[in-house]
């Protein structure tokens, strides 16, 4: 009972506080804040710095698992300053509305007073969103813009029937962003072994095509690995070509009221306003720009932009 009373108090007081607006977050374990002699959170720069870039590289095309992989492997510490990173530490980070200033409280709450066992608040007690609670590390325009782009993302997968697409690597960065222009499924990669190793080959055909063992599914034709780095290589200097065209088109988008669009048009700005004819495949570019390659029965292959651009090329 005493417990009990003790609890209730103060599970009492904290709710006032969260009524009064005042933010009460554990910054031990809040990757890029600190708090201050009066309690108030205040940024830690060093790890701000991390949280920006995670920002950065998922609008830079870039899932949770790679950013996460990239950063323990070049021993990027977290809150504990350990260079350990996991794909739901990311996930949490993205949607974290406290980056942009803002903050909503009571998202958990005790339901044990003995155990302290806390669970998701789904409506069983009050919540209170407070704005411009504190200095935001992201600014709010790139914060929703990534809300949108996990959105985008997601209605991909859900289009396309994609369970994995923030697994793609320097090595395969076609998964899950071939698809078939016959029946909209996905390509995926084969190999086809020869006996003589000069001969073998990396395609990718419809995973339709022989759904079922056996049995011929979809017509439509496979392509060879090599053809989809030449597509992207031909896409990217089609717009280099045109630079003028799409410069302006972009400068219109920044106007746009959506704001994915507006963010998406500013970084294809930043992008291409330097940049010079290339020769040879770049992975980071191709994360940045390409949403989905679609390779058609008769022979065309089309390479589409996150900006709604679209680039045509044959297979020969």
């Amino acid at each position: 009972e005493e417990s009990f009373s003790i609890s209730k108090n103060a599970t009492w007081g904290i709710r006032r506080r969260f009524e009064q607006g005042k933010v009460i977050v554990n910054h031990t374990k809040f990757m890029g804040y600190d708090k201050d002699e009066s309690g108030n959170l205040v940024i830690n720069e060093k790890q701000a710095k991390v949280v920006r870039r995670i920002f950065s590289d998922y609008l830079n095309g870039k899932g949770t698992n790679r950013i996460a992989y990239e950063l323990e492997n070049e021993g990027i510490s977290n809150w504990n300053g350990k260079a350990k990173w996991y794909e739901s530490s990311i996930k949490k980070m993205l949607n974290n509305e406290k980056y942009k200033g803002e903050a909503l409280l009571q998202k958990t709450y005790t339901v044990d007073f003995l155990s302290k066992k806390r669970v998701e608040n789904k409506g069983e007690v009050a919540q209170y969103y407070v704005e411009e609670s504190h200095q935001p590390i992201i600014d709010k325009e790139i914060w929703e813009a990534v809300q949108l782009e996990i959105e985008r993302r997601k209605a991909y997968m859900e289009k396309y029937n994609i369970k994995r697409l923030d697994y793609t690597t320097n090595e395969n960065p076609f998964m899950g962003r071939v698809i078939c222009g016959c029946c909209s499924g996905v390509y995926g990669r084969k190999i086809w072994n020869s006996n003589d190793e000069r001969l073998k080959r990396i395609v990718w055909q419809c995973n339709n095509k022989y759904a079922i063992k056996g049995k011929r599914g979809c017509g439509s034709r496979h392509i060879d690995d090599e053809v989809l780095y030449i597509a992207f290589v031909s896409a990217l200097n089609a717009v280099l070509e045109s630079k003028e065209h799409f410069m302006s088109k972009w400068n219109e988008q920044i106007n746009s009221e959506d704001i994915l669009k507006r963010v998406t048009a500013k970084r294809f700005i930043d992008i291409f306003k330097d940049a010079k004819p290339v020769e040879q495949f770049d992975t980071e570019l191709y994360f940045m720009l390409v949403e989905k390659i679609t390779v058609y029965e008769d022979s065309r292959v089309i390479v589409s932009l996150l900006d709604g651009s679209e680039f045509e090329c044959g297979i020969e």
